[in-house]
């Protein structure tokens, strides 16, 4: 029974799970992207953001809390120097998963998996448009503005129709 399944078993024991894991994250840290079916791309997701988060305080305990999740000295020297500094400034969602079609020999769904920050088209393409972006405006806010332009033309109206009959 899977009552209470709360991440994605990918058909396999813990250890082998966790080895596979540690792989994948090794490989996405060094290359920026990497290739791999859906489901492993979402299990890796979720696996790795909140790694990356722990990188953005370069301390001693941080250091060894990812160290052992991804056993891997080049990858953590990596993250907490190069990959770290890119993302201090993002709240969240470092990784991007994108649908990359179907596998040809058994039909799996493949996804690419990418750091956000690493995508030079897609940063490029954020920039030109960030200035662009209007203020959002809140419902409560304009509501407000109405009542208030309501309540003037009233005064008005009534300021025009006593001046009329003097």
């Amino acid at each position: 029974m899977r009552h209470g399944k709360a991440f994605n078993h990918l058909s396999r024991k813990k250890g082998h799970r966790m080895a596979l894991l540690r792989n994948l994250a090794a490989a996405l840290i060094r290359h920026k992207r990497i290739t791999t079916t859906l489901a492993k791309a979402k299990a890796l997701r979720v696996y790795i953001e909140p790694l990356m988060t722990k990188a953005k305080s370069n301390t001693t305990h941080s250091r060894r809390t990812v160290f052992a999740y991804l056993q891997n000295k080049d990858s953590i020297t990596e993250l907490f120097s190069g990959i770290a500094a890119k993302i201090a400034s993002r709240p969240g969602g470092y990784t991007r998963v994108i649908r990359t079609g179907f596998r040809k020999g058994d039909g799996a769904e493949m996804a690419m998996i990418e750091l956000v920050d690493y995508n030079e088209v897609m940063v490029s393409a954020s920039k030109s448009a960030a200035p662009v972006a209007e203020v959002k405006k809140t419902r409560r806010g304009s509501r407000s503005k109405k009542k208030e332009a309501e309540g003037s033309t009233v005064e008005n109206d009534s300021k025009d129709s006593s001046t009329e009959k003097e």
